[in-house]
């Protein structure tokens, strides 16, 4: 189905407008088609190999502090909290180049868009503040406005510096060299990119597209690897089998680090994350408005101008598609048994020409977070099970709360 005839449905994603502006998840028609059309380089593999290094040092950097909180009695960690931080901290430095400190120290920035995705959130579920002029009245719609204010001084400010720190021989010419010295980032691309015309993203819309990738980027991730630890540790035998995958692949290396090309030589812990993400979809639902009638296969009409809701977790619920839905089963992925599925069955990361432009971003930080994990700790569920609590993404009611134990195998 073409994204024209089934664009983003308004209402549902209106309250990230103040916000995210006019980025990829927000635009439709033309603009969203030359968007994605000009994005699309900022996520090839060349761009994305030498962030594997930046995922390893934000991990480096979690682990590190897990070790410490540990050496102090504090064995019960909330995944969502730790993990979000470092999905955080590496964005920052992936998008800006900009390193804060935020997993070890406040950051005001960070504070800042922690505080929007929860305001959002609380948004969605109060009726009442739905429309604008009631919602800024709010102490929250205030708050909301204020942490608005300080993420976008933040990206233009950035904007703004590497802008003025380009010479006069022009954007193309600069971008390249620096490409030669050091790690291309999100700002950098997105300066570097052109439509078919030859015109350039103007300030505004590069500050969108940023902001919007903060946001998608983090959250999201942070709930993929949280259930998949949480899983892991309900299963210590598809755990313990993962762990020896990565021990096989790092062994006699060091430093013990993740790099692009082994991202290919963990298939098992592949197949972990995959499982995980059908039970535990970060993203439960997406919806459309028709723009168009549509027919379906069985000859009924949904109308133009009706919101459609699509289920993801229904969809990677559904018996007929995946028997024992509710049974973590990291087999079905197995190269053999996917070959009779349909593509459409998991989607995670949407499906069609709107699918999440990020998803190899996203599943290159899971492998190698998950593996380093893996190498360094072991994972073990909590007394109290999760309750599991779809807001804009899947998370769990009051966190979700692991313990970890250090394995003397890792680097310490």
């Amino acid at each position: 189905m073409s994204a024209a005839i089934a664009p983003k449905d308004k209402v549902f994603y209106s309250f990230l407008k103040p916000w995210l502006g006019d980025g990829l998840l927000l635009s439709a028609g033309d603009k969203w088609s030359s968007h994605r059309h000009m994005l699309t380089p900022a996520f090839h593999f060349n761009i994305l190999k030498p962030y594997v290094k930046i995922f390893n040092g934000s991990v480096n950097i979690m682990h590190a502090k897990w070790k410490r909180l540990v050496s102090e009695g504090s064995t019960h960690l909330d995944m969502f909290e730790h993990i979000s931080l470092m999905t955080l901290d590496s964005l920052q430095k992936c998008v800006f180049s900009f390193d804060s400190n935020c997993q070890e120290k406040p950051s005001e920035y960070i504070a800042a868009i922690l505080d929007l995705s929860a305001l959002v959130a609380k948004r969605h579920q109060q009726i009442l503040v739905h429309m604008d002029f009631l919602y800024y009245l709010t102490p929250d719609g205030q708050r909301f406005r204020r942490a608005c204010r300080l993420v976008h001084n933040f990206t233009d400010a950035v904007i703004q510096e590497r802008r003025r720190t380009l010479p006069d021989q022009g954007v193309d010419d600069f971008l390249q060299a620096k490409a030669k010295t050091k790690t291309l980032d999100f700002i950098d691309v997105l300066l570097l990119t052109k439509d078919e015309d030859g015109k350039q993203l103007s300030d505004e819309d590069i500050r969108a597209e940023a902001d919007t990738f903060m946001f998608e980027g983090h959250d999201t991730t942070a709930s993929g690897l949280s259930w998949v630890l949480y899983n892991l540790a309900k299963h210590p035998e598809y755990q313990e089998r993962c762990r020896q995958e990565v021990q096989e692949l790092l062994r006699d290396r060091e430093p013990q680090e993740i790099e692009w090309d082994d991202l290919a030589q963990l298939p098992f812990l592949t197949m972990c994350i995959k499982e995980s993400l059908r039970l535990h979809p970060p993203v439960t639902v997406i919806s459309r408005c028709c723009t168009q009638d549509i027919v379906l296969p069985d000859g009924r009409v949904i109308p133009k101008g009706v919101i459609c809701l699509i289920s993801i977790f229904g969809t990677h619920h559904n018996p007929s598609v995946w028997p024992d839905p509710e049974v973590y089963n990291p087999f079905r992925f197995d190269p053999e048994n996917i070959k009779e599925r349909s593509p459409l069955a998991f989607i995670p990361f949407s499906a069609g020409p709107r699918n999440c432009i990020g998803q190899t971003f996203a599943m290159t930080e899971m492998k190698v977070v998950l593996a380093l994990t893996l190498l360094r700790f072991r994972v073990l569920p909590d007394e109290e099970e999760p309750r599991r609590k779809p807001e804009l993404i899947l998370r769990a009611e009051g966190g979700l709360w692991l313990r970890v134990e250090p394995l003397s195998a890792g680097p310490q």
